[in-house]
């Protein structure tokens, strides 16, 4: 009987020993994720993988999807062309007058022979505005071109965010589930393990009832990222112009980008190419073209014509007009369009110092989490999971000889587990940082 128990205790330690190889393996993978590896080890249990994970999915060929398919650039770049048409219509003179009046017998309107004040009379006439004003209206149209090509720039940029933010939230979550499912697997070997022990009298059912419990958590935790994963399916598809159920893949493992600029050098290329202050200075010059042109609408605008009448048996006429358009009312017309546009001068300018403002908050912001969540993934990547692991590495070997419970080495296993996920949320999180500062400063930063 005693060499019975002796033979169970060998085989049990045997088996214990297989699960702790297993462990680090799982955490090395884990780890080398990090740097572009990816893990190839399958957990027990983790059962088949969904059929849209057979397929792998790029990053930059998403990008280039969004850009060629997304409604929302495809509208803004139709604008910006829109305003740009408008330009040569705006610096064109206004079309010419064309009339005819005859002067005579009612019917069959025949001319009257020797009359003076009986013929056909031909004319045109052509409206001259004052001169400078068809310029101003020009640099106009050519500034609100300007500003929605800027429109356009920037929501084609917030596109791109927009898909590299989407595509990182969708890779931690098909990552944290990879992870839980090694985790869930390493905990029913556990579970098997302490029955096997308490088949024998050398655990307690309580140790296994908390493996259960803690596999039931990992299922819970699971079905929870199934969820999430289908609102960023859903949300990327959008961004992609496609229906929301279509199938995307597994995110493919990607380059973490580096942090090369500081907050300064980010707020100064932020002045230099940012679209929407751009934006605002053309609103600005708009603005002030709108200030000239109302007070150039103190001055008359003129027309022009020439008449030709011909008539019956006496000599043909010609004739010249001009007139000119006198302001009359300039107190109730002109006055407040000026006082009109000098508020909208200013309105423009005090908007751009809003938008500068928000500029440099949201650029703070965002560094900062880039900041942090970059300190954070180095140190769970080197010095955190490294530790978690040594410690499990320790409780499995005290659990061996019985000097620390089962309940220990569980929390061990969860301990590592948390850690493995907190390292790819601060990943992703920098990457979605980095990703939400391009629109702002102009710059490429996530390659």
């Amino acid at each position: 009987m005693v060499g019975r128990a002796k033979y169970v205790k060998f085989c049990a330690r045997m088996l214990l020993t297989l699960i702790l190889i297993l462990i680090l393996i799982l955490t090395s993978d884990g780890l080398a994720a990090g740097s572009g590896r990816e893990s190839t080890a399958k957990a027990p249990g983790s059962g088949e993988k969904p059929a849209e994970e057979s397929e792998r999915i790029e990053l930059d060929d998403l990008v280039k999807t969004a850009l060629d398919q997304n409604p929302s650039i495809e509208a803004s770049q139709r604008t910006a062309e829109a305003k740009k048409f408008r330009i040569i219509s705006e610096e064109t003179l206004p079309d010419p007058t064309v009339s005819f009046q005859t002067m005579g017998d009612p019917f069959p309107f025949k001319l009257q022979a020797g009359d003076p004040s009986s013929g056909r009379f031909f004319a045109v006439e052509q409206e001259i505005p004052f001169p400078g004003k068809l310029g101003l209206k020009g640099k106009i149209a050519s500034a609100e071109a300007d500003a929605q090509s800027w429109s356009h720039e920037q929501t084609r940029r917030q596109v791109v965010a927009d898909v590299k933010k989407a595509y990182y939230d969708h890779f931690l979550i098909h990552k944290s589930m990879e992870i839980i499912e090694e985790s869930k697997g390493v905990l029913e070997s556990f579970a098997q393990v302490a029955e096997s022990k308490y088949r024998v009298g050398q655990g307690t059912q309580q140790d296994v009832l908390k493996a259960q419990v803690e596999i039931s958590k990992l299922k819970d935790r699971r079905e929870v990222l199934t969820q999430r994963l289908d609102i960023t399916r859903a949300l990327l598809n959008s961004l992609l112009y496609r229906p929301p159920d279509t199938p995307l893949g597994k995110p493919a493992e990607f380059k973490k980008a580096q942090l090369r600029y500081s907050l300064e050098a980010l707020s100064s290329l932020a002045l230099r190419g940012a679209p929407t202050l751009k934006m605002q200075e053309r609103e600005i010059e708009r603005s002030r073209h709108a200030v000239q042109l109302a007070k150039k609408n103190y001055y008359p605008d003129f027309a022009m014509g020439f008449t030709w009448v011909n008539r019956e048996d006496v000599p043909e006429m010609y004739g010249l007009m001009v007139k000119a358009k006198v302001p009359l009312y300039f107190w109730r017309k002109q006055r407040p369009e000026l006082d009109s546009a000098k508020l909208g001068l200013a309105s423009a300018q005090k908007q751009r110092d809003s938008v500068t403002s928000t500029l440099y908050y949201n650029i703070r912001d965002a560094y900062t989490v880039a900041a942090t969540s970059e300190r954070l993934t180095d140190l769970y990547k080197t010095t955190v999971i490294p530790q978690a692991g040594l410690s499990l590495e320790s409780s499995f070997a005290s659990y061996q000889v019985g000097a620390v419970d089962f309940l220990s080495l569980l929390d061990s296993v969860m301990t590592l587990l948390d850690y493995q996920l907190k390292y790819y949320e601060s990943l992703t999180e920098f990457q979605k940082a980095m990703a939400q500062l391009e629109p702002l400063v102009g710059v490429e930063l996530t390659k």
